[in-house]
């Protein structure tokens, strides 16, 4: 039996375990665990330093290197964000719908669990969290594989998750690492379909692209961010520079930070200079402009085809100007990666436009696309941010980690 084909039977265990657990079981053990994640602070960051310390070696950015870093309040917003797991309603149980048909029999469809889910993601540690969270609240079991630039904090944290279930008289199974790190084993999840019920990636577009190439098991896709804002002909500059820096700079390193500035021609002399000069007293952004953008920025460098559609995670921007709202629109439609999309206008026409024909699963007015986040969103945690259309999409909270089963309920009724 191979190391995946190991964890798969376990993780298949604990799932058939879980079924047995009430709600109000689910919640005191997820409090036991928020606990034990805070009392364990000291090892969690110890852990976390030598991921950090590998990551310094292999010269990666501190952009990058931000997204490893665990701190005692970052922990604590872990921790934090289970909490909130707990205290959202149930929806393993819940009626979708209950009819009685023509035969009479009694039809009810509940929301069940998926079973076992497999998950793949890169760099930051606190996704095991979040993810384990979500899963077990639905009574699924999870395998989690992370990147080796995050396996000691992915140990910890994982380590500390099983042992306060083994103290609440949990299976442990509920949640696995998978320690092995290599390219062949993270083939091996992708394809235990005897096991798994559901993959989900969650990293850069190499990680979801090498996926769904290579998964047997269906995938959910998740993450890449190529977020455009638009500022339109009738926007409140002040706001669209605020929304703009907030958006690029204010943690670049994460898929809901904008790679990407439309702006209308009507306003881009006035703006652009306005946004340049505002972002170099806070933190300069090389901005790859078009042609006529080029003209109106001071240290600007000319754009490429690619960078149009570049995740650059990074001070980096591209910029387009357009002549109208229209040309917005198929602009963002042709470049998006279907994450998070935002206009700035005081158009109430242009704005409802926008979000109407912009074809991603969060569409902003006024606002920065930060905000697309399961834990802001009221969803607790989240697994992931899917970028389909099919079953989930937008930030996945609980719900999207259910399937739905029909009870048939009947007094002895044969098909004639």
């Amino acid at each position: 039996m191979t190391y995946i084909e190991t964890l798969g039977k376990q993780a298949k265990k604990a799932a058939r375990d879980l079924l047995s657990l009430s709600t109000s079981e689910k919640n005191a053990l997820l409090t036991l665990v928020t606990k034990r994640l805070v009392s364990e602070t000291a090892l969690l960051l110890t852990e976390n330093a030598k991921d950090l310390a590998q990551a310094k070696e292999n010269g990666i950015s501190e952009i990058m290197t931000d997204r490893l870093r665990l701190t005692p309040e970052r922990i604590e917003g872990i921790a934090e964000g289970v909490r909130q797991v707990a205290d959202l309603e149930d929806p393993i149980g819940q009626v979708v719908r209950g009819y009685t048909n023509l035969d009479g029999l009694k039809i009810v469809q509940k929301r069940v669990p998926l079973g076992v889910i497999a998950m793949i993601f890169e760099s930051r540690p606190n996704v095991s969290v979040d993810a384990f969270s979500l899963a077990f609240k639905t009574n699924n079991a999870i395998i989690l594989r992370g990147g080796r630039d995050a396996i000691n904090s992915n140990k910890a944290l994982v380590s500390v998750i099983r042992q306060a279930l083994a103290d609440g008289g949990v299976n442990p199974d509920v949640v696995q690492l998978v320690e092995d790190t290599s390219h062949a084993v993270a083939e091996n999840l992708m394809q235990a379909v005897d096991y798994v019920d559901l993959l989900i990636p969650r990293g850069g577009a190499k990680l979801i692209q090498t996926v769904k190439e290579k998964s047997k098991v269906p995938v959910i896709e998740t993450g890449v961010g190529n977020c455009h804002i638009y500022v339109d002909e009738f926007a409140d500059l002040e706001m669209a520079t605020k929304i703009v820096l907030n958006a690029k700079i204010q943690r670049p390193s994460v898929c809901n930070a904008a790679e990407s500035l439309v702006v209308h021609e009507k306003i881009a002399e006035q703006f652009l200079p306005m946004l340049e000069e505002a972002a170099n007293q806070v933190q300069p952004i090389e901005f790859r402009a078009d042609e006529k953008a080029y003209a109106l920025l001071k240290t600007a460098v000319p754009v490429t085809e690619e960078d149009y559609a570049t995740e650059f995670l990074d001070y980096i921007m591209s910029v387009k100007v357009v002549s109208n709202l229209e040309e917005a629109i198929a602009w963002v439609n042709t470049y998006t990666s279907s994450h998070s999309e935002a206009i700035v206008t005081r158009d109430l026409v242009a704005a409802e436009k926008f979000q109407d024909q912009v074809d991603a699963a969060a569409v902003y007015v006024n606002a920065s696309t930060r905000f697309t986040d399961g834990f802001v969103f009221g969803l607790g945690a989240e697994i992931g941010i899917s970028t389909q259309k099919m079953h989930a999409r937008g930030p996945m909270g609980l719900e999207a980690l259910t399937s739905t089963k029909f009870y048939i309920n009947g007094q002895g009724q044969i098909r004639e």
